[in-house]
């Protein structure tokens, strides 16, 4: 009793300043860590308040801070038939993630908790395939996909989106399958539990934030792909990001009407990301702390 008391008091005079140094350090890198925040989703901020401008007050210099906000842009790009292109945008990139988890969860397993032979070589085949300009191969891509009939047609995209992002889906899939303990697909085992079982019901589950993260990189991605959508459709099959182009013309640039179309597009990300922010919090952190 009398040699575990001066030991707790001193403990416990020790952690007080430690507690109050943490707190007067975070001051300056907290104000830090708003202002490069502020910074970055400033030309956002901007995009959002000139889509509520008339095209005058967003032509001014300096720019107009204080003006009446209109929905009149907003009106106006519905009325030019953004719906066609987003729907497109929406079921190329939707479908294509479905069959990039699809194909690259069971690879990123077969490759991680039950390794084939030459592992290394399959996964710098998967990343060797990124490493190809793309530019570099749209002539071949365009040949192929006019002589199977797919030119202006949204199944092209699919198939080129889900190749695009299948390697860094496997490579990303991979690094959250090697973070789960091997001893758990022996455990399921020992209780009797197939392998698509102990997968479905054991290993899935705990790497759900990964594959969350994962599945909104290759949202992002087929999103705002623009090159193979460019060349590939002309109008049935248009994507946003080749409906946006749409607004530069030789009689000018329409920042505001381009603002507004912007804003819609971006919206559907975001709203992707907010709804998965927890998850997406997770998977980027996955395996960081043991």
């Amino acid at each position: 009793m009398t040699t575990t008391a001066p030991i707790e008091k001193t403990a416990a005079a020790q952690s007080v300043p430690i507690r109050r140094r943490r707190s007067r350090g975070t001051g300056p890198w907290g104000v830090l860590a708003w202002i490069v925040g502020i910074g970055m989703f400033f030309p956002v901020l901007w995009m959002v308040l000139t889509a509520f401008k008339q095209e005058a007050d967003a032509y001014t210099d300096p720019p107009k801070l204080w003006f009446t906000p209109t929905l009149h842009q907003f009106a106006s790009v519905l009325d030019s038939g953004i719906g066609t292109s987003l729907l497109n945008s929406a079921f190329a990139t939707i479908v294509s993630t479905i069959l990039v988890l699809v194909l690259g969860i069971p690879a990123a397993f077969a490759l991680s908790l039950r390794p084939v032979r030459r592992t290394r070589d399959a996964m710098m085949f998967f990343i060797g395939t990124k490493m190809l300009p793309i530019v570099a191969a749209i002539v071949p891509l365009y040949v192929i996909v006019g002589d199977l009939g797919l030119l202006d047609n949204v199944w092209a995209l699919v198939i080129l989106y889900t190749a695009m992002n299948l390697p860094i889906a496997i490579w990303m899939m991979r690094s959250f399958f090697l973070e789960v303990p091997g001893e758990l697909l022996e455990a399921a085992g020992m209780d009797g539990a197939s392998l698509p079982t102990a997968m479905r019901e054991v290993i899935l589950p705990l790497v759900s934030p990964g594959i969350a993260a994962t599945a909104l990189i290759c949202l992002i991605f087929s999103w705002n792909e623009f090159f193979f959508a460019v060349n590939l459709t002309a109008v049935r099959a248009q994507t946003i990001p080749v409906f946006l182009v749409g607004f530069i013309t030789g009689e000018g640039l329409y920042w505001a009407r381009l603002s507004a179309a912007a804003t819609l597009a971006a919206l559907p990300v975001v709203l992707a990301g907010w709804l998965a922010q927890n998850k997406l919090v997770r998977g980027l952190s996955f395996g960081a702390i043991k």
